[in-house]
């Protein structure tokens, strides 16, 4: 399977969107380091999952509108045998939460 590379489009909003993660992690670090209250802490941890799943599904949009799009629609059995299994493969590691 030919593996393409992420968009730009799709690059500048995974970018940005993980950069305001990067600033809700080092929230999360001060507010332990603070000895701040634990369902607050908890609270700003499931906000940090859920912002991580949205990047997950951004680029898992991506890859299935361009690199398994081309790789099935490419005729080789064995390409679109692997992207199947690629793809399997990603959707259970990524539901694994």
């Amino acid at each position: 399977m030919t593996q393409t590379a992420i968009g730009a489009e799709v690059r500048a909003d995974a970018t940005a969107r993980l950069k305001r993660i990067e600033g809700q992690v080092r929230g999360l670090q001060r507010m332990v380091e603070e000895g701040r209250y634990c369902p607050d802490i908890l609270t700003q941890i499931a906000s940090v999952h859920a912002a991580l799943r949205g990047v997950g599904k951004v680029l898992m949009r991506s890859h299935l509108q361009h690199c398994v799009t081309a790789a099935l629609r490419s005729g080789d059995p064995a390409a679109a045998q692997r992207t199947y299994d690629e793809v399997m493969d990603l959707i259970h590691r990524y539901n694994r939460d």
